[in-house]
């Protein structure tokens, strides 16, 4: 399932999804640059679970590199999706926050379910799973856009409840069986940092007030 478009409207602008989404090409044009340089720098500034204690920066910094093209223009078209509702809601400072904070919850949950893992991770999907709980709480009556592949390509309005508990149901049971993987030098996805951010969202969103009313009055002219 490819997510188009959520059904409900942006009622402001929100700066730090685009700021986000550009951030993540340009330091993506980084990596490209250095070459045969790449696999040292993704060691030093993505996620090694084995290595945590001494490089703690990469919790952060993990979160805003990325594996491939597919890799990084998948995870931006969900931040832009899912992002930009939630911003429009909580505001631009408090979006931000949520973002980070969400992202570092799974990056520890990543950490803790794979500690002795050599393999390093990067990639902003935990962050980006965690606004997609918080969507789950704040616009579960609303409809996703969606684009299914299944032999041929057809698109439908999926509601958001449908695509996002779909979404963590996957995550959550390919993570369970990942556990049984006793390799520690293999790639592979990083599942529970899916899950933990999901949760992280659904749970930090409640924290946060609601300033779109405001917007929605100036928008509409009351």
């Amino acid at each position: 399932m490819i997510p188009l478009r959520s059904s409900e409207r942006i009622y402001s602008p929100t700066p730090v999804v685009i700021g986000l989404i550009a951030a993540n090409f340009l330091l993506f044009f980084y990596q490209v640059s250095l070459g045969f340089r790449l696999p040292t720098f993704i060691e030093t500034w993505g996620i090694v679970p084995d290595l945590i204690a001494r490089q703690p920066w990469a919790l952060l910094t993990s979160m805003f590199l990325h594996g491939g093209w597919l890799h990084l223009t998948g995870n931006m078209l969900f931040l832009w999706v899912f992002g930009r509702n939630i911003e429009d809601r909580l505001g631009s400072r408090n979006f931000f926050i949520l973002y980070i904070v969400c992202g570092l919850a799974a990056a520890v949950i990543h950490v803790a379910a794979n500690p002795y893992s050599r393999v390093p991770t990067v990639g902003a999907s935990g962050a980006i799973a965690g606004v997609m709980g918080a969507y789950l709480i704040k616009f579960w009556k609303t409809d996703i856009d969606t684009l299914f592949w299944l032999i041929f390509l057809w698109r439908m309005s999926v509601p958001a409840p449908y695509f996002l508990i779909y979404w963590f149901i996957v995550q959550f049971f390919s993570g369970l069986g990942s556990l049984s993987e006793v390799d520690y030098t293999g790639g592979g996805i990083a599942w529970f940092a899916h899950v933990g951010g999901f949760l992280a969202g659904m749970g930090l969103i409640k924290l946060f007030k609601d300033i779109r009313p405001a917007y929605r009055a100036w928008y509409e002219g009351d």
